[in-house]
């Protein structure tokens, strides 16, 4: 009793590939509705690049097409992509800026420590900047750091590769075993996960269901059913 056309929304990485073989396999059958890797949208975009976009919200659209037993479904949004490609130009140009400053440094080991901070700042970003590090400095003097030219840091921003990125920038793909009929339902669908995120969210923070300190289980349960009814 209520396995019957149960349908699972998964969020990328959770289920294994084995599992969703089994899933497909069973009988009667479970259906499933889970996001992808977002390199899955560059891997398969020979398959979908040619296909009509069909809209199914102001800002959004998709495209389906099938790989074997799977529905696959390209989802669009405007939004999403405006903010993606924001965020990104913003860590480039705050990398790009300290890039700027850290060719004044002399000092080798401290401007790998600077560089490393930058980058790390920077996220995945730091990949489409080209950095080649200054040669060593020729001193009489042994020191105990090693010097560098100063000025001798270049850098350049790689922009085929940022134009190629933000192709993908708004994109996202879901894959499933359910019917291509109604592919408003299904995006629909999928973006319940965000809605029990917010839940999620809501629980501990604003209402602080965790961390719980109760070393009793009752207390523990009165805890979880004070904050429940308050959500509610």
């Amino acid at each position: 009793y209520g396995k019957a056309s149960r349908i699972w929304v998964m969020d990328r990485g959770i289920p294994t590939e084995e599992v969703l073989a089994e899933m497909r396999a069973s009988q009667p059958p479970v259906h499933y509705l889970v996001g992808t890797p977002r390199a899955r949208v560059r891997q398969t975009r020979s398959q979908w690049e040619g296909l009509p976009w069909q809209k199914i919200k102001d800002a959004v659209e998709v495209k389906l097409f099938r790989e074997g037993a799977e529905l696959y479904v390209v989802a669009k949004s405007g939004g999403r992509q405006d903010k993606e490609i924001a965020m990104r130009r913003q860590k480039l140009a705050r990398l790009l800026w300290a890039l700027r400053g850290m060719r004044r440094e002399t000092s080798r080991d401290r401007l790998l420590l600077r560089l490393g901070a930058a980058k790390s700042k920077a996220g995945r970003a730091a990949s489409l900047v080209e950095i080649n590090l200054p040669a060593a400095a020729k001193t009489k003097k042994k020191k105990k750091g090693q010097l560098v030219e100063p000025g001798g840091l270049t850098f350049k921003l790689k922009r085929e590769e940022l134009k190629d990125a933000e192709l993908d920038d708004g994109h996202y793909l879901l894959r499933s075993n359910l019917s291509d009929k109604e592919p408003e339902w299904l995006w629909k669908l999928y973006m319940l996960l965000v809605e029990i995120e917010a839940v999620f969210k809501t629980f501990k923070n604003d209402l602080g269901l965790r961390p719980i300190y109760h070393s009793v289980e009752p207390r523990v349960e009165a805890h979880i059913l004070v904050c429940f009814l308050a959500y509610c």
